[in-house]
């Protein structure tokens, strides 16, 4: 189990003034679905860049925690009490992918050259690396990883290079792919390369059952899919819940993701806040009256 932690941010854009995050309190435990709905421009996107490690964010105040406990990443690493909770604001992107945190974007980058395959087992075996180089006892010595970066890279080195060889990651990826009733031909084409947007997204999909973060945060994973292929992404993120034990916060503006991915909390995201949280009722009554009327709940004015 894991639990992510907001509390108080406050974040602005990191060239200039300009407030987002004005106090966003919120905790997403692993096995759980919240919904964060809001207007274009309440935060609900910078709130998951944030948690990710964005650098185009500077966080002024409050916190971003992690809570582990002693057996979040099985027997393969020892948590001691003193590594059960870390402040995500103190490490980069990549440390906090090891740690568990997952970002799926709303528009996936295309990269020619690089398969499938070949990322996501890079990828994973990254996420190996530096997660084991985390929880290692310090010695006295400088880390020598920012100098170096990863030995494997989707371009160049060795073809087994890395914890999760050639053989095993093809075994990992026919499951995954089979869990989300994915067509195997996907793992040799490009990433994302003259993928349809419904592919993209499902691709995300695939990444966060590759890596099995504990917290996958998902902005608006569901735009612009067709009924049919939305159905094949929300099997996908249910799977990850129900297969994988993942916390899932799905950002999103409309109510008809949810009537596939069920959440168990929704949180409504007003200037830079949480302005209201329910359950999936609450996600039902804003698609009948829009966000006017909680605006005026909760302020006295639309």
């Amino acid at each position: 189990m894991a639990r992510l932690e907001l509390s108080n941010l406050h974040a602005e854009v990191a060239e200039g003034d300009e407030k987002i995050l004005e106090g966003v309190d919120l905790e997403v435990e692993s096995g759980e679905i919240h919904a964060l709905m809001g207007p274009n421009g309440s935060g609900k996107s910078t709130t998951a860049k944030v948690i990710a490690g964005h650098p185009a964010y500077e966080v002024t105040e409050g916190e971003v925690l992690l809570h582990l406990e002693d057996e979040e990443f099985g027997e393969d690493i020892e948590i001691d009490e003193d590594q059960r909770t870390w402040d995500l604001l103190d490490l980069e992107p990549n440390e906090r992918a090891a740690l568990g945190i997952f970002l799926g974007f709303q528009y996936p980058a295309e990269i020619e050259g690089v398969t499938m395959t070949n990322f996501l087992r890079t990828a994973l075996n990254a996420k190996i690396e530096e997660r084991e180089e985390l929880f290692e006892e310090e010695e006295g010595e400088e880390a020598e990883e920012e100098d170096e970066g990863f030995e494997s890279s989707p371009m160049e080195g060795p073809a087994d290079e890395g914890e999760v060889g050639v053989a095993e990651f093809q075994q990992i990826l026919q499951e995954k792919m089979e869990q989300l009733d994915m067509d195997e031909k996907f793992a040799q084409r490009y990433l994302n390369a003259g993928f349809s947007g419904g592919e993209k997204k499902q691709n995300e999909v695939l990444q966060a059952a590759i890596l099995e973060p504990s917290i996958a945060v998902l902005d608006e994973i569901d735009s612009g899919l067709d009924i049919d292929r939305l159905q094949d992404v929300s099997e996908g993120i249910n799977a990850l819940r129900d297969e994988q034990g993942t916390g899932i916060l799905q950002i999103t503006h409309y109510q008809r993701i949810l009537d596939y991915v069920e959440p168990d909390h929704v949180h409504v995201m007003l200037d830079g806040q949480i302005a209201k949280s329910g359950g999936p009722e609450l996600a039902e009554k804003l698609e009948d009256k829009g966000y006017d009327w909680v605006r005026e709940d909760v302020y006295g004015t639309a």
